[in-house]
């Protein structure tokens, strides 16, 4: 689980629910978080060489490569880390079961912000952004690019749940939007069996991208902290099942934790980032394991020469 940066101040998500506007939500979640950073490299700024590219008029002259020119009578210029770009995509689950609000804000609600916030980082570090929302269909697709972050907040903004989820024919036809490779960042509550979230996303991964799933659960789902008898519903069927929570409790905790667990070993074990984070926690926490991981992709890229 990643930590909270040290030393740095976010809002509660309860609260920033209260703001009518994705975008200023995601520039203070963002802001806020860049200010916490106390190591440039954290923020784009390395130095690394990367590649060259031609010379384009306008470019500052200090960065042409004079002893590559003085070979090839080209003018070439040095492009570092900071220059360079990807596509990061967002997936989006809106299925039936996003909508369950227990003690904190709904899932969806928080899904949104923290999309919110993660595409307007990524765009602040100047990647293409791209945003697909899912249940068991594709239901709303923001190609990426370096000019549609509005279109992208704007089409959060409008996400609603409408059907049951299914992750597997949702990401076959993920897979076959996203043509060019990148970052792809799954949000979603993961409510199927570990084996089959693991084939699902695994299309993603064998696809060449670097994948990133973060498993988003109310704390009440993690707790189960009720009391008296009553009947719980599921929210993508409907249906409704009598409980007594005392003899439930700790089978279903145990239950939660194996998911967990299960849901961890199988991605990893195909190189995919896992994180499970709960709809209490600051935003932060998202970006700062988001900012983590991509510093261990671009090492693990420079040491290979290609995708992690």
């Amino acid at each position: 689980m990643a930590r909270a940066l040290p030393g740095a101040r976010f809002v509660d998500p309860a609260v920033l629910q209260r703001i009518d506007d994705l975008e200023l939500v995601a520039k203070t979640v963002v802001d806020g978080f860049i200010n916490g950073l106390h190591r440039s490299p954290y923020l784009g700024l390395s130095l690394d060489f990367a590649e060259h590219r031609a010379y384009m008029p306008g470019d500052d002259i200090r960065r042409i490569d004079w002893r590559l020119y003085a070979r090839t009578d080209r003018y070439h210029v040095k492009e570092f880390e900071a220059d360079t770009n990807a596509n990061f995509v967002v997936l989006l689950d809106v299925s039936g079961s996003m909508v369950y609000q227990g003690t904190g804000i709904a899932k969806l609600d928080y899904a949104r912000m923290l999309a919110g916030s993660l595409a307007y980082f990524a765009s602040r570090q100047r990647d293409r952004v791209g945003l697909v929302t899912f249940d068991d269909d594709v239901v709303d697709y923001v190609p990426p690019s370096a000019k549609h972050l509005e279109i992208l907040l704007h089409t959060l903004e409008r996400a609603a749940p409408r059907r049951p989820g299914s992750l597997v024919p949702s990401m076959r036809k993920i897979v076959e939007l996203l043509g060019r490779r990148g970052i792809v960042v799954l949000i979603s509550d993961l409510y199927e069996e570990p084996e089959s979230v693991a084939d699902a996303v695994r299309a993603l991964r064998y696809a060449g991208n670097d994948v990133i799933v973060f498993h988003l659960l109310d704390p009440t789902e993690l707790t189960f902290p009720f009391d008296a008898a009553q009947s719980f519903e599921d929210l993508e069927t409907g249906e409704r099942i009598p409980v007594v929570p005392d003899e439930l409790r700790e089978r279903y905790r145990e239950m939660v934790e194996a998911h967990v667990s299960a849901l961890r070993t199988l991605l990893r074990a195909d190189r995919i980032d896992y994180a499970m984070f709960d709809t209490s926690q600051p935003l932060d926490h998202a970006l700062f394991h988001l900012l983590s991981e991509r510093e261990r992709l671009q090492r693990a890229g420079r040491r290979t020469g290609g995708s992690a």
